[in-house]
Formats: C-alpha cells, sequence, structure tokens
C-alpha cells in the first residue's frame, strides 16, 4: 500500500524543479493535489515539468512556471512575487537549488568555485527563506531544506559544495528555532548518492557514471543508490502537517545507510 498526501489547497514553491529531486518532489505534490510552482534556469526543461505536474493533478490544476536564476535576488523575488499574485499565498518552500562544485584549494580559481557554491547552494537558500517567511507566517507554513550527507563528511576535492551544506544545516537549525514562534516548521534533508543529473558536473561518460551508482549502490546496505522518488517522498512527509507537525529543526539523513556505513566512493 502506498502512502498518500492531502495537500488539496496548498501553495508549494520547489526551487531547482526543472530535473532531478526537485521535479520529482513537484510532481508528487501535483499528484497530492497542490497547485505547484516550477522553477529553474531552462524554459523548456521548466515547461515540461510543469506539464506533467498538470498532468497528475487530480484536479489538473495548472503549475506555474518561473524561470529564474536563484543566484540573482532580483529573480527570487520576481519568484516570490509571481507565486503569490497567482495563488494569494505559499504553504510549503522547498529550497533544493543547488550544484555540485569540485576544486581543490590550491586551483587558480579556487576563490571563484567557492564564491559559486556559496551563492548557489546557501545563499539562495537564505534569501528564499527571508523573502518568503512573510508569506509563510500567515499560512503556518513550513521550510524543507534539501542538504547533503556531503556536510556531515569530507570529500576529496569538493570542499566548496561540503562547507555550503554544512552551512545549510546549520540555517535550517537556527531557523527552526527562531521561527518556531510563528509556527513555521524548519527541517533539512540529506540526500547521499541520488541518480540524477548531478554527476555533469564532472563531465564523464555516460558509462562510467553508471558504473559509479553501479559500484556505490552495492556498497548501500539498501543495495542501491537513491532514485529521486526518494527523496521527493521525503519531503512531503516533512512537509505533511497531519503526520509530521512536531517535527522542526530537524536533519533527516535519507541516504540508504551511507553514513552508517561509512560507504567510500573509491
Amino acid at each position: 500500500m502506498s502512502l498518500k498526501y492531502d495537500f488539496n489547497g496548498k501553495v508549494a514553491l520547489i526551487t531547482g524543479s526543472s530535473s532531478g529531486i526537485g521535479a520529482a518532489t513537484a510532481i508528487l505534490f501535483a499528484k497530492s493535489g497542490a497547485n505547484v510552482v516550477v522553477t529553474g534556469r531552462n524554459a523548456d526543461a521548466v515547461a515540461k515539468v510543469a506539464k506533467q505536474c498538470t498532468d497528475v493533478s487530480p484536479k489538473q490544476l495548472t503549475a506555474l512556471e518561473v524561470v529564474a536564476d536563484l543566484t540573482n535576488e532580483e529573480d527570487c523575488n520576481r519568484l516570490i512575487e509571481t507565486t503569490v499574485q497567482t495563488f494569494g499565498k505559499i504553504d510549503v518552500l522547498v529550497n533544493n537549488a543547488g550544484t555540485g562544485i569540485m576544486a581543490l584549494i590550491d586551483d587558480t580559481n579556487y576563490m571563484k568555485q567557492f564564491s559559486l557554491a556559496l551563492k548557489t547552494n546557501l545563499n539562495s537558500v537564505v534569501y528564499m527563506t527571508h523573502k518568503c517567511v512573510p508569506h509563510l507566517a500567515k499560512t503556518r507554513g513550513n521550510i524543507i531544506n534539501i542538504s547533503s550527507i556531503a556536510s556531515k563528511r569530507s570529500l576529496y576535492g569538493l570542499s566548496p559544495y561540503c562547507m555550503s551544506k554544512a552551512g545549510v544545516d546549520m540555517f535550517t537549525k537556527c531557523m527552526a528555532a527562531e521561527l518556531g514562534p510563528q509556527r513555521i516548521r524548519v527541517n533539512a534533508i540529506l540526500p547521499g548518492t541520488v541518480a540524477t543529473n548531478f554527476m555533469d558536473v564532472f563531465e564523464l561518460p555516460i558509462e562510467m557514471v553508471d558504473k559509479t551508482y553501479e559500484t556505490v549502490g552495492q556498497k548501500y546496505p539498501v543495495g542501491r543508490v537513491g532514485q529521486s522518488q526518494d527523496i521527493a517522498n521525503t519531503v512531503a512527509y516533512l512537509a505533511s502537517d497531519t503526520v509530521a507537525g512536531f517535527i522542526t529543526g530537524s536533519i533527516v539523513v535519507t541516504d540508504g545507510g551511507h553514513l552508517a556505513a561509512n560507504v567510500s566512493y573509491e
């Protein structure tokens, strides 16, 4: 029996929802009755996911498409304003937009890469939260931040990424405490290896990527790497006031046992 959520009447804004975890999350919210905002930098990808959301919506609700770059504050403002103008409110903010940044400390472009990692993975989370709080306070809504197990362990050549995600974890806990009096819940999810387009940043042949997923998956206690739907399911759980109304400030590890088993990528 599959678990079904009821988000009828709710408005869910999912950043970075034109692919991967964000897309799966948007589609699940739409399937559960929510009005969904699909956003990303590629208009065609945004449109494709928005159509999928509308197709699975029980009432055929039209998903809102907003092309935006979350490292740009003007785009963030436009995203939020368009959402409120269209739906009148925001109930759930999923801060999912992010990127993998690989750089060694002695690389000549390290500081540039470090800055990009912070802007994309941390600053966008902080800014979207900052601007959405007035709207979430009205709905007693909640925020789910997509972090990573990289916030809990070092990964060679990925220090900018690891640091940005560690910042997301601490921001989540701080906001849970600070926004509690306004009845806004704030939680974070730490995915392990998930088969998405995240590996594109390494510019590896598809055969090598598939082999990496296979090798890592064999090391996981559950016997496979994650799928976007695995993380989307956790987002929906945390977003539901009915089943998770007493959960806030939690860092929810959803990694197939990666951390528990001390899985190595070597």
